[in-house]
């Protein structure tokens, strides 16, 4: 791994593409700082070996250049505060003041810019842009797993304008060799547990993982797709029809690896999607039709449970029923304690996705797994298979 541990920082200016897309309220107060939390070791790691740095990150998605919601103007106070000292800002995220207070930081010092986004280039990759924010540091350093995915200028293309000196920073270290010790080093048994409404989102991830788990947990909406292909009746549940053939193909092939694959037996069914909803237990291949599924049934959290106990590797991604709703949410509450339970007793547990981390969240768990990740759609596509564009790049800089 290209790490910062390996580079002699000091006098350098550090061009670091974080991921600081937060959500902020109508005052523009941050209202969930994992990812400024995540990127503050890499941040320090440069200030205390001597280096400056120079932030960048998008937030949103401006559809047309400059707009006040989206500048990153909003959080100097929050980083400020976060990193006990003083932030500078750049109004431009290139340009004349770029450059002038970019070349002007004195070791130590932190200066953050203006919104990539705000330029179309940015997301088109263009080669052009990329060089001129190359033109702000002496090194360039991705700790911006959440982005990793994309072949942006400042995630993928900007690598090539600093050879010898691009660089992993922490957090994209820590994501990376986690996922590794998850799809290519996993200790046996290993089980994923997949959820999230549906199937489409997922399926290549199922393909992929059938020859490297022992177990396969399906639960969410995208359960009712599995049901239905094999000839139960859901009611009202969500279903893709158009992918029924596909679920049936995922059974028979976890069949012949040996795969366990666990798909509920029970649920929690209402007769509408809201928290008031009058609801019953009822068998999964069973629903009355007009009901549906919102969250797998107590038999279901058993079975799930035990397996899960008794892994030694985990994935998870995707909730198993509609947490968010209080009558909705024991299946994924429990999923998520017996999770911890079993990192508890020396499993390896790797949580990643916004629901599934927002779970975690939520029942107050994220330090009693093994790793949150902080990219969603870069952990899918990594689980996929795929290759990232950022990580790639920084590989071959």
């Amino acid at each position: 791994m290209k790490s910062i541990d390996l580079y002699n920082l000091k006098g350098k200016r550090a061009l670091i593409r974080v991921d600081f897309n937060v959500p902020l309220d109508e005052q523009f107060q941050i209202t969930d700082d994992n990812r400024i939390m995540a990127a503050l070791p890499t941040i320090r790691k440069v200030i205390a070996t001597g280096g400056s740095v120079i932030l960048m990150s998008h937030l949103g998605r401006p559809k047309d250049g400059p707009t006040n919601k989206y500048s990153l103007r909003h959080l100097v106070p929050g980083l400020e505060q976060r990193l006990g000292m003083k932030v500078k800002f750049a109004d431009d995220c290139i340009g004349l003041q770029a450059m002038e207070l970019s070349s002007s930081l004195q070791p130590g010092e932190v200066l953050l810019l203006e919104n990539l986004r705000f330029y179309k280039e940015e997301e088109k990759g263009d080669e052009n842009f990329a060089k001129k924010l190359a033109l702000l540091g002496d090194v360039y350093i991705n700790d911006a797993f959440g982005t990793a995915h994309r072949a942006h200028a400042s995630t993928a293309i900007i690598a090539r304008f600093f050879p010898g000196a691009s660089l992993f920073g922490y957090l994209m270290q820590d994501e990376v060799a986690s996922l590794e010790k998850v799809v290519k080093n996993a200790e046996k048994p290993f089980t994923a547990v997949l959820g999230g409404a549906k199937v489409s989102g997922k399926i290549e991830i199922i393909n992929n993982l059938l020859d490297k788990v022992d177990n396969l947990i399906i639960g969410g909406g995208m359960m009712f797709t599995f049901v239905k292909a094999m000839g139960g009746d859901v009611g009202k549940s969500l279903v893709e029809d158009d992918l029924l053939e596909t679920a049936s193909a995922a059974v028979k092939k976890a069949k012949e690896l040996g795969v366990n694959l666990l798909i509920p037996t029970d649920t929690i069914a209402a007769d509408a999607f809201s928290n008031d909803a009058g609801k019953q237990l009822c068998a999964v291949q069973n629903i009355p039709d007009n009901m549906m599924g919102l969250d797998i049934g107590p038999e279901t959290i058993k079975v799930f449970s035990e397996v899960i106990m008794k892994s030694k590797t985990i994935l998870w991604n995707g909730p198993m029923g509609v947490f968010e709703f209080s009558n909705f949410e024991q299946g994924t509450k429990e999923v998520a304690l017996a999770i911890a339970a079993a990192t508890a007793n020396g499993c390896f547990s790797l949580v990643g996705g916004g629901d599934s981390v927002a779970a975690v969240g939520k029942y107050n768990l994220a330090d009693k797994v093994s790793y949150v990740s902080t990219g969603g759609g870069a952990m899918l596509e990594y689980i996929e298979g795929k290759e990232l564009p950022g990580v790639k790049a920084i590989m071959e800089g």
